[in-house]
């Protein structure tokens, strides 16, 4: 009778700790602070910043910022980038969901020995929360994002949230 009780508490402080995160406190969890941030509202003062979106390819099409290259985190290329940004000075600005995959592909960035490279705090969650517009593929605004999972859909929460699976590449 003893053991079920502590499970039961056990999981009601688990899910009552999960409930009280916010995003800032996720990525000071999981991230080592390796790449500077940039904030939302800081990154409209950069002059002509390249964006690299580091997540997968079906939440990019969903919805991403404008102008914003897609580099994935599973499929990441650090050659393709070096072929495509040859100038390791230009600013770059990498985000994903809320900043986590983003500082480890901007940690290779910089291993490759890109300059000026920062991570959206907060990622595309914190873009469209605060009100910015994101575009679909046609490059038409939309209020769709991808939200991951339903876990780390719980930190959008002004947008319309898409669960859509991720699919697998053609073979070659």
């Amino acid at each position: 009778m003893r053991l079920p009780l502590i499970f039961f508490l056990f999981l009601t402080l688990s899910l009552a700790s999960c409930a009280q995160q916010s995003i800032p406190k996720v990525l000071e969890q999981l991230n080592d602070n390796t790449v500077d941030y940039i904030s939302v509202e800081d990154l409209h003062e950069i002059q002509a910043p390249l964006l690299l979106d580091a997540r997968e390819k079906n939440e990019f099409e969903v919805s991403h910022l404008q102008n914003a290259v897609w580099v994935g985190y599973d499929d990441f290329d650090i050659n393709k980038v070096l072929q495509q940004l040859p100038n390791k000075e230009k600013p770059i600005v990498v985000y994903c969901s809320i900043g986590v995959r983003s500082e480890d592909i901007g940690e290779r960035l910089k291993r490759a020995g890109y300059t000026n490279v920062k991570n959206l705090f907060g990622g595309i969650f914190e873009w469209k929360n605060k009100g910015y517009p994101v575009y679909n593929t046609n490059q038409q605004e939309t209020e769709k994002v991808h939200a991951f999972s339903k876990y780390w859909g719980r930190f959008l929460t002004n947008a319309e949230k898409v669960y859509a699976k991720k699919t697998p590449n053609p073979p070659e």
